[in-house]
């Protein structure tokens, strides 16, 4: 029970990686609120967890909403002991494609609503010693053509996070960030297929895609983000951790 009694707000936790985040959270003795923006998912996390969760549905793409999410979770728990900015906009734009209403809007949701939802739970997590635990991307290096925006946004939240955690170690609360690396989530396959992967892409893929013969699933990735979550990875702080098949930084695939 390595999160026992820990309250622990998880964004875009009603499917993905943030929903694999909050059953493994629960299964090692954690509180969650779940958040999202499509209610009936977010019910049915909630019903599968039973009273360790609670629910907020909220756009965080409105400015309001990290008030409302911190609101939730004390109304329902009493005491915020962590936060994993985990939702994010997944819009594919190149630099021709890209709009302002688009770039806003990726922004928006991927890095300011991160950066404020931080400011409000502070004083929680200052109390209790807390920790913020921020899922980025491998895109944060460079990232596809085609995810522009969204590289953007997961490189401003990497810097963000080493930031905060320069800033605020002497309140003791830490601050670290997550880059995965390819998961194969329900969002991701559809978008393949829609990218025009046939059915079944995953098993088709090669080894200089997944070395290891198959995806990283969000499963693997919850038990590795509970590490930084809980009181084990105290004092680390500022860490930037890339989980991937194959070294991220001047990887040179063989020829």
């Amino acid at each position: 029970m390595r999160l026992k009694d820990k309250v622990i707000i998880i964004t875009g936790s009603t499917s993905g990686i943030g929903k694999a985040i909050a059953i493994r959270a629960v299964a090692e003795g954690g509180k969650v609120l779940i958040h999202g923006i499509e209610k009936d998912d977010g019910q049915k996390v909630v019903e599968q967890l039973g009273k360790n969760a609670t629910l907020c549905i909220a756009d965080l793409s409105d400015p309001t909403t990290p008030q409302k999410i911190v609101d939730s979770a004390i109304s329902a728990f009493g005491k915020i002991d962590a936060v994993v900015n985990n939702a994010a906009v997944i819009e594919r734009n190149s630099l021709f494609q890209l709009t302002p209403e688009a770039f806003t809007k990726t922004i928006t949701v991927n890095l300011q609503s991160a950066l404020f939802l931080i400011k409000t739970a502070f004083p929680f997590l200052k109390k209790s010693e807390g920790c913020v635990l921020n899922i980025g991307s491998i895109n944060a290096y460079s990232g596809e053509s085609s995810l522009l925006a969204y590289s953007i946004g997961k490189a401003g939240l990497q810097t963000m996070t080493r930031n905060l955690a320069n800033a605020h170690g002497t309140d003791k609360v830490r601050f670290n960030l997550i880059n995965p690396g390819w998961i194969l989530t329900d969002r991701e396959y559809v978008d393949q297929v829609k990218k025009g992967l046939p059915e079944g892409w995953p098993e088709k893929l090669d080894k200089d895609n997944i070395p290891f013969g198959s995806m990283s699933t969000p499963e693997q990735l919850a038990a590795a983000c509970i590490y930084w979550i809980g009181d084990e990875s105290r004092p680390f702080t500022g860490s930037v951790v890339e989980l991937e098949q194959f070294s991220i930084i001047g990887r040179n695939p063989e020829k």
